[in-house]
């Protein structure tokens, strides 16, 4: 865990250092995929089959899982569970039915129509982890905006490692009204979402998280298909006074910490004494969390506590930085997120933890991580929309603004561009 203090001689240089970690896997795995990728491509359903038996230890009859398994794995979803997952999926619901634009349309001053429609993909299919990191949470993020975009044709793909299924996944499918669902996971899962195979029909866009091989698969078949985005280790940064609990911001912290050995918690204060009090909190939580063992690595490792002289400080830091996420445990919270230009999402004030947007605050939990939130946004009912632009002239509409097209046609040497204009000038 590395402390720095923005009076340091050295800190400009140690926080350069911070802001080019790169905390992805070291494992280069583009060469695996490649086969797997190329193998699935041709063999279809077998190919995919065999991947199935060798990584998840499973030897399906079909890849497709029925309704009354479907139904049958979900009912022993606990009560509780399925209640908190209804009211994520209505919060998560209500805020991206908000988010749906309007079409454009007008005629212009020379007669020329003009607009904008959008328009929804049409089938699009959601890689689902079903190992170790098995989150329903995502399944309602990615798949409620398709569904509220208007996607017709929603696939879901869920590893079942041993043969096992997540009650809890398939309770959150049955929610988000996802029926279509393969048992398969990893690059094969990609493979068959992309290029099809004899059970699956292909997509035109894939998203959801996955482990190195799911992310490099993503990576390859992009063009072939869309994907959202390729994930990368969470990201935390919290920027606190001393006037917040040091118990609350630790726990925040470590929020992040125990997703992965290599995910970031960054905390920025203006008071030392604080800092070491969140640093102290940190090791102590640590020594009875059941997810020590992650949490630990990713805070020895990538932890950074910055102690700044202002927390005014802290926004051109943050913005470097380009968190995925970013907690502002401060009175007056929006005077700092109205200065903020990078970052995934916000969480204003003392009691919005970030896990409560993991979970059901309504904003979408897939977020830009690695600094991609420099140039990138959060999972939206817009990633699953298309924009179809169009134009209309009419005789004298063409006649009014055709000249000018003739003319910059013939200046890029396109004279079969000219001449389609010119053409219906004479």
């Amino acid at each position: 865990m590395q402390l720095l203090q923005t009076t340091d001689k050295d800190f400009s240089a140690r926080f350069k250092t911070l802001v080019s970690d790169r905390r992805e896997a070291t494992v280069d795995v583009s060469g695996t995929v490649r086969e797997i990728l190329a193998d699935v491509k041709v063999r279809g359903d077998a190919a995919v089959k065999d991947y199935t038996s060798r990584f998840d230890h499973y030897n399906p009859e079909s890849l497709h899982l029925s309704a009354s398994l479907i139904a049958e794995k979900a009912a022993q979803c606990p009560a509780d569970v399925k209640a908190a997952l209804e009211l994520a999926a209505q919060r998560i619901a209500a805020f991206h039915q908000k988010q749906l634009p309007q079409d454009i349309g007008y005629t212009d001053t020379v007669g020329v129509k003009l607009g904008l429609n959008w328009v929804a993909l049409s089938q699009v299919g959601i890689y689902v982890p079903g190992g170790r990191a098995s989150y329903p949470s995502s399944l309602l993020m990615n798949a409620l905006p398709a569904k509220i975009a208007g996607v017709e044709r929603i696939v879901m793909t869920v590893p079942m490692p041993g043969g096992e299924l997540n009650p809890v996944v398939l309770a959150a499918a049955q929610i988000a009204g996802v029926t279509e669902i393969y048992s398969i996971g990893g690059a094969q899962a990609i493979a068959a979402l992309a290029y099809g195979t004899e059970s699956i029909a292909p997509v035109d866009k894939i998203v959801g998280p996955g482990n190195a091989y799911v992310a490099e698969a993503k990576r390859q078949v992009f063009g072939t298909v869309g994907i959202d985005s390729i994930a990368g280790p969470s990201e935390i940064l919290v920027v606190a006074d001393s006037q917040n609990n040091p118990d609350w911001i630790a726990w925040d912290l470590l929020s992040q910490a125990e997703h992965d050995p290599s995910a970031q918690s960054i905390l920025i204060t203006d008071s030392e004494t604080f800092a070491q009090q969140v640093i102290a909190a940190v090791e102590q939580i640590l020594t009875t969390l059941p997810t020590k063992q992650v949490a630990a690595a990713s805070w020895q490792n990538h932890a950074a506590v910055i102690i700044v002289s202002d927390l005014a400080q802290s926004i051109p830091l943050l913005n470097q930085l380009a968190p995925e996420h970013v907690e502002l445990c401060v009175d007056n919270p929006q005077l700092l997120a109205n200065q903020i230009k990078c970052a995934g999402s916000l969480f204003l004030g003392r009691h919005t933890p970030e896990a409560i947007g993991d979970y059901l605050g309504g904003p979408n939990h897939v977020l830009p991580t690695a600094r991609s939130a420099r140039f990138a946004s959060g999972l939206s009912v817009y990633d699953f929309l298309k924009r179809i632009t169009y134009l209309e002239c009419n005789q004298q509409a063409l006649q009014t603004i055709g000249e000018a097209a003739v003319t910059l046609a013939q200046a890029e040497g396109l004279p079969a561009h000219a001449g389609s204009v010119s053409v219906r000038l004479q």
